[in-house]
């Protein structure tokens, strides 16, 4: 998927600046699509440079002016194309399962470190996705919120987000008691 496609569906929110839009990938969209500040403005070039998003010069009085982006009819198209195709499959690239996939010939110590790390990244997360989750529903039940919300896309991926890091937090704990029974076998 390109980026493009998040900054479009991010755009789905109402016009953005790319600082919004930053705030908006950190707050939702990165449950599923990371991206820096620098990539996000990029490909906010590109995009304009493709007619799928258009610019207004906001001016600021003790700022500089911003930019703010709004999906053009030809990105609204783009867009819709997009949600038509089917995607491809989930291709994990994964430094810490490599690791625990040697573990047996590295350093049991430093991979226990590792996925402890990598526990606590996910705890706070999860955490995080939680909050999120919360405020979109501003008080309602969440089968309230998907029946009244006049968006649900965000929603839907938040709970992927929600019960992608539930599943890596049980997995890393599983991990943790086999090399800590390992480790008290040596």
């Amino acid at each position: 998927m390109a980026l493009r496609n998040a900054v479009m569906a991010a755009l789905l929110e109402g016009p953005a600046s790319g600082y919004d839009l930053t705030k908006i990938f950190d707050s939702s969209v990165a449950n599923f699509w990371m991206a820096t500040p620098q990539q996000i403005y990029r490909e906010l070039e590109r995009m304009e440079g493709d007619g799928l998003i258009e610019a207004t010069v906001v001016r600021q009085e003790r700022r500089p002016d911003k930019r703010v982006f709004t999906l053009t009819d030809h990105g609204h198209e783009h867009l819709r194309a997009f949600t038509a195709r089917a995607p491809r499959p989930i291709a994990i690239r994964d430094e810490l399962m490599v690791q625990v996939q040697a573990v047996d010939a590295g350093d049991l110590d430093g991979v226990r470190t590792a996925v402890t790390e990598r526990g606590d990244w996910s705890r706070a997360r999860l955490a995080h996705y939680l909050r999120l989750r919360d405020l979109l529903r501003e008080g309602r039940s969440e089968e309230e919120h998907l029946a009244e919300a006049e968006r649900v896309g965000p929603y839907l991926t938040l709970l992927r987000g929600i019960a992608l890091e539930e599943e890596n937090l049980r997995w890393y704990e599983r991990v943790l008691t086999v090399l800590e029974r390992r480790a008290a076998l040596r």
